[in-house]
């Protein structure tokens, strides 16, 4: 099962160079390496134009695919980081999509790409303090215990984890000890305009409008 899952996996790098051209190379692992630059060709200019709303649309879609979320989905966490009183919306929307935890087991390194994690978790093959988690939207506090389900350990996937996180860098809100096997929120991520891939505000406007 786990080895026709990471084929089905492989199956839709085709489809996925071919929106990095029209999105960027940046949202997608595979997408930058030398291997994608030589394949990929002229970037696509097509698609959104240069009006605001068109520039507006292409950052949401960045962002989406970026983190691998649906429409729906996607559009649901906006409107919940506008109605926040707590936060500013860009910090909010950061915040949600930050803490899902196909994302966090992605920043963990366990996976070598966002949309495999979301396979792993689906799979059952986590747990966040002790209960097996199947949901890879489910977000993440701090505080939180996050480790390989007992019976995944021997699996393929994570046979060698310790090996494959040794030199891996997680942001400063995630910490994996390597002699428990345990990965724990040490904090929540806080926003960096000028480390994401996109333009948050952007989006934010273009659900605004």
């Amino acid at each position: 099962m786990e080895k026709l899952a990471l084929t089905i996996y492989d199956m839709k790098i085709g489809p996925r160079y071919k929106i990095a051209r029209r999105l960027g190379p940046d949202i997608f692992p595979k997408t930058q390496s030398a291997k994608y630059a030589l394949r990929a060709g002229k970037p696509m200019v097509k698609g959104y134009g240069r009006s605001e709303f068109g520039l507006q649309l292409k950052e949401k879609q960045r962002a989406r695919f970026f983190y691998g979320i649906g429409e729906r989905q996607f559009a649901r966490y906006v409107k919940n980081a506008i109605a926040k009183k707590t936060l500013r919306d860009d910090e909010a929307l950061h915040l949600l999509l930050e803490t899902r935890l196909d994302n966090v087991i992605y920043r963990l390194g366990f996976a070598p790409s966002r949309q495999a994690a979301r396979q792993y978790v689906s799979h059952g093959h986590f747990t966040v303090n002790g209960v097996r988690v199947t949901i890879p939207s489910y977000a993440v506090s701090t505080g939180d215990l996050i480790r390989v389900r007992k019976g995944s350990e021997k699996s393929i996937l994570f046979s060698s984890l310790a090996d494959k996180v040794r030199d891996h860098v997680s942001p400063g809100w995630l910490r994996f000890d390597l002699t428990k096997g345990e990965a724990t929120v040490v904090g929540m991520p806080r926003l960096v305009r000028t480390e994401l891939p996109f333009n948050i505000g952007a989006i934010l406007e273009f659900y605004r409008r």
